[in-house]
């Protein structure tokens, strides 16, 4: 998440308890993030019922989109193939 942008950040002020996205990291990744979080808004069941779920504990829309957008990149990460590294020399 932190690669795409899409890691919190603290931003609180007095008694405001608040996080913003990460303003560095890959915008074309954080970009493709958002259009996969609203396209399973739109169109998976689960999904809708998690945003539903998350306003009604008080979050706003789109922290719960940050949310999403955090879950996602776990999900990709989880899918990209690993190397291992071999050691150079003898």
């Amino acid at each position: 998440a932190a690669l795409c942008g899409a890691s919190p950040v603290e931003r609180s002020s007095g008694k405001q308890q608040r996080r913003r996205l990460n303003r560095g990291g890959d915008r074309q990744a954080n970009a493709a993030l958002y259009r996969i979080v609203q396209s399973r808004l739109r169109w998976d069941p689960r999904t809708q019922a998690y945003l539903k779920r998350r306003i009604s504990e008080g979050k706003t829309r789109r922290e719960v989109i940050r949310c999403l957008k955090r879950y996602v990149a776990r999900e990709i990460f989880s899918l990209l193939p690993r190397t291992e590294l071999t050691p150079i020399g003898p």
